[in-house]
Formats: C-alpha cells, sequence, structure tokens
C-alpha cells in the first residue's frame, strides 16, 4: 500500500496511535536510563548505626548559584554528631574540616561555594556512642559547582530536547511502519534538535560555565559534541531523502540520536582545573598522582 502526503486521514489509526505509543515509551526508557546514570545525578548513600538504626541519603554532586551548597542529613538519633571532609577536585590538598550543625532532627552544612566549573570531592565522619562510621564507606562523592541558568533558558531547552528525542523516536517507527511521512516529521525533528540543543544548548552553557560552546572545534564536551553529531546525521539523512528515498539513514540517524542521547547528561563536560585555573573539558589530565583517604 502507497501513501502520500495528504493521506493523513487515511491512516490506519491503529498504527497511528500504536507509533506514538512505542516512541513514548522508548523516549522515557532512555530519559530514565540518562538520569539515573549521570554523574550529577545525586549520590544514594546509607549510614548503618546497628541492624535497627538505617539512615538513607541522597548526596548532592551538582550545585547552581553564588552560594555554597547546604547538605541536610537527616538523622533523629541526637546522639550521633558528624563531621564533613572535603577539598578540590582532583588535587592532593590537605582535608578540610567542617562540624555538621544539628537543628532539631537534621544534621547540616555548606559546602563552600567554588568558581563555575570547580570541583569539590566529600565525606563524612560519623561518631555515634563510641564508633566513628565513614560516608561512603570507601571513596569520597565529587560535587561540580556552576553559574545559576534561568528558568527562561533551561527549560525551553529541556521541554526542546525532549521533543526532539520524541520527535526522533516517531519518526523512527514511521519509516518501520512504511509510512512516508517520515520526511515531515524528520525536518520538525531537526528543527527541534538545532533550537533546544544548538540555540538553547550554548546559552545554557554560557550561563552555567562561562563559554557558549565547548564541543568540536573549541573543546571535547560530551554534551555539546553529541548534540552536534545527532544533528549532522539528521541533516545528512534529510538531504539524502529529498530526491530519492533513503529510509535507511534516517532509520540510522534516529537510531545514531538515540544511542548518544542515552549517555548520561554532563559526561565529561566542563571541568575547572585546579593547577592552571582554566576550565577544561573532557577530562581534566592532572600531574598529581591523587591519595585516596582511607
Amino acid at each position: 500500500m502507497s501513501f502520500n502526503y495528504n493521506s493523513m486521514k487515511k491512516f490506519n489509526a491503529g498504527k497511528w496511535i500504536l507509533v506514538w505509543v512505542l516512541a513514548i515509551l522508548l523516549t522515557a526508557v532512555a530519559m530514565v536510563y540518562q538520569s539515573y546514570n549521570g554523574p550529577t545525578k545525586p549520590k544514594r548513600v546509607q549510614l548503618w548505626l546497628s541492624d535497627n538504626q538505617i539512615y538513607q541519603f541522597k548526596l548532592p554532586r551538582s550545585h547552581g548559584g553564588e552560594t555554597g551548597c547546604h547538605v541536610r542529613l537527616v538523622i533523629p538519633d541526637n546522639k550521633v554528631e558528624a563531621d564533613l571532609f572535603f577539598r578540590r577536585y582532583p588535587t592532593n590538598e590537605e582535608w578540610q574540616v567542617i562540624p555538621m550543625e544539628r537543628s532539631g532532627d537534621t544534621l547540616s552544612v555548606i559546602l563552600p561555594h567554588q568558581p563555575p566549573a570547580g570541583k569539590l570531592e566529600y565525606y563524612f565522619k560519623f561518631r555515634h556512642e563510641g564508633k566513628v562510621l565513614r560516608t561512603p564507606a570507601a571513596e569520597q562523592v565529587v560535587i561540580r559547582f556552576r553559574g545559576a541558568v534561568p528558568a527562561g533558558v533551561i527549560l525551553p531547552h529541556a521541554a526542546l530536547m525532549f521533543i526532539a528525542m520524541l520527535l526522533s523516536n516517531v519518526t523512527l517507527f514511521l519509516v518501520l511502519f512504511n509510512f512516508r511521512e517520515y520526511r515531515v516529521f524528520s525536518i520538525v525533528t531537526i528543527i527541534a534538535l538545532f533550537i533546544g540543543g544548538l540555540v538553547f544548548g550554548p546559552l545554557v552553557q554560557k550561563h552555567a560555565f562561562g563559554e557558549y560552546w565547548t564541543g568540536f572545534p573549541n573543546g571535547f564536551d560530551l554534551t555539546d559534541n553529541k548534540t552536534l553529531i545527532a544533528f549532522v546525521f539528521w541533516l545528512l539523512a534529510i538531504l539524502a531523502n529529498i530526491k530519492k528515498e533513503r529510509r535507511y539513514l534516517t532509520v540510522l540517524a534516529a537510531l545514531v540520536m538515540l544511542v548518544i542521547f542515552s549517555i548520561p547528561h554532563s559526561a565529561k563536560g566542563s571541568e575547572l582545573n585546579p593547577e592552571t585555573g582554566n576550565i577544561e573539558t573532557g577530562m581534566v589530565m592532572s600531574p598529581v598522582i591523587r591519595l585516596i583517604d582511607p
């Protein structure tokens, strides 16, 4: 069966609904996977005082604005005391210690503010009935600071990137279900991707870390580069399908976008090099051999 651009009303309603249901499900799975594996997602940890006293916390790994990061841990047992240990990351500087303050059921402390893209690593030592417990037990939590991003910038960026991802998946299933309308959806996809990723994306980057673009050729920021790669693949697919149908290129563009946008957000992003004071992207290659606190 063949379709033309005026055949929308003749579409099989069941197939059309199935296309959108599958696209929404695929988009949701990719977004959940990305959010649960990103370097800015709060770190889940436990404080095990006894079999009957187990506390669970989410420790921040990202903070925006001009203030320090306020960490609050709900521990009703007022016999529990704690200290915060922190230092700049990645360095071998001496650990600095700040006692946590109690207010009712909550112990709180403020991680000192850092310049945009600056990072701290931190952990806690709890004291309870003669015991000293370290949390996390065998590692540090790394938090990255950034500038404040206005809602008028971050919200359109996030919304349009979600829409672009959804439309990309819709286009994929339109091809697989043999709908020629995939060409129209390809164009709408790249428009959403361009505005969300290549217009609002650099604005977010500028507010957060002081630079509009830190991907190729200016740097190795993975978020910027994966947006650029997705745009290039979609542009090639659209141009290649103008005079002759090359559906496989559209499928390839949609799959590339699905894979790269499943990569955790902010992975290998901007990072302040404490040795040079410069913001770098990708991975800071510090000459320091770091010693991990026992």
